[in-house]
């Protein structure tokens, strides 16, 4: 069994799409048709940069799920593969869920480039920058993230953002609470814990005026059951009904992230192989949660077709 994998911020990089938008006339459609939607030249933006452009969040997630659409159309329309016969499942860690949904058809891309910049957006509007803070702790599983955590806060919000695998876990709140986090982390257990270079404190409670623009906006949206049932950021299992999915995009905004358990619960299922598509990132985290598991990154045309040849 083979999931489809979609990653999350931080996979930005600037030159990201390039060379497969020369190699492929469907991947450079996408990206056309996604700065259509935007009414902004965000391909342009993803080639030449500036890097400090690029990794605003309103910027850094429409692009992402561009890169990764475009590697996904170019392996389902230029390679022959068919989503359905492929893959069990999909997933996506954060703003990759919607990717994911793109890709079995529950929005269509321009819907889907929308919402992502809407998301952007609200989520950088929703707390000042320099009141907001997240940090990796390396080192820690979650139990020990949540007592780090718990300690730090001293009234203001520390919360687990993502449960990404055994060794890594991201906390995210008040810039004060991480920072104590911090320095609490190593005598309380963990490797090390790094500040992240973000510019809000995403998924925990201070993001709810974020959760509530995407209620708005997804309000607004058809949402069709998904071609392959997606494993939620939320509740780490798998799901179809369309209600409960745009339902599940409003929680997961200001909720845990809860990858770790995502991809234990898909091998549990009988996943064995997992394809993490436009992005290298992903891929480390599956082997250190299912190690005998079958894990490649498809980036270039090269893993385009080597994995349409495979599998077509």
């Amino acid at each position: 069994m083979r999931a489809f994998l979609f990653p999350g911020q931080g996979s930005q990089a600037v030159g990201m799409g390039a060379a497969l938008a020369e190699a492929s006339r469907t991947a450079h459609d996408v990206f056309h048709e996604v700065d259509e939607a935007l009414g902004q030249n965000l391909f342009r933006l993803m080639r030449e940069g500036p890097e400090e452009e690029l990794k605003l969040t309103e910027n850094a997630q429409p692009a992402i799920m561009a890169h990764s659409l475009a590697v996904f159309r170019a392996l389902t329309k230029d390679g022959g593969v068919d989503l359905t016969k492929a893959a069990n499942f999909v997933a996506g860690h954060s703003l990759g869920e919607y990717s994911a949904l793109c890709a079995a058809g529950s929005f269509d891309l321009a819907t889907t480039a929308k919402l992502l910049k809407l998301r952007g957006q609200a989520m950088q509007q929703a707390v000042p920058v320099g009141v907001g803070a997240m940090a990796a702790l390396l080192g820690a599983d979650l139990a020990l993230a949540r007592r780090i955590a718990e300690a730090a806060a001293q009234g203001e919000v520390c919360t687990v953002a993502n449960d990404n695998d055994p060794t890594q876990v991201v906390i995210s709140g008040h810039k004060g609470a991480i920072d104590r986090a911090i320095e609490l982390a190593k005598e309380m257990g963990a490797k090390r814990a790094i500040p992240l270079p973000v510019s809000a404190p995403f998924h925990c409670a201070l993001m709810q005026p974020a959760a509530e623009a995407m209620r708005d906006a997804l309000g607004y949206v058809v949402v069709k059951a998904p071609a392959v049932p997606l494993y939620a950021n939320v509740t780490a299992q798998p799901e179809t009904d369309p209600d409960t999915i745009r339902n599940q995009l409003v929680e997961q905004v200001t909720a845990m992230v809860r990858w770790r358990e995502s991809i234990a619960n898909m091998s549990a299922a009988g996943v064995d192989e997992f394809v993490e598509l436009g992005g290298k990132v992903l891929g480390g985290m599956v082997k250190r949660i299912a190690p005998d598991s079958k894990v490649t990154s498809v980036v270039t045309i090269e893993d385009v077709e080597a994995l349409a040849k495979e599998i077509a």
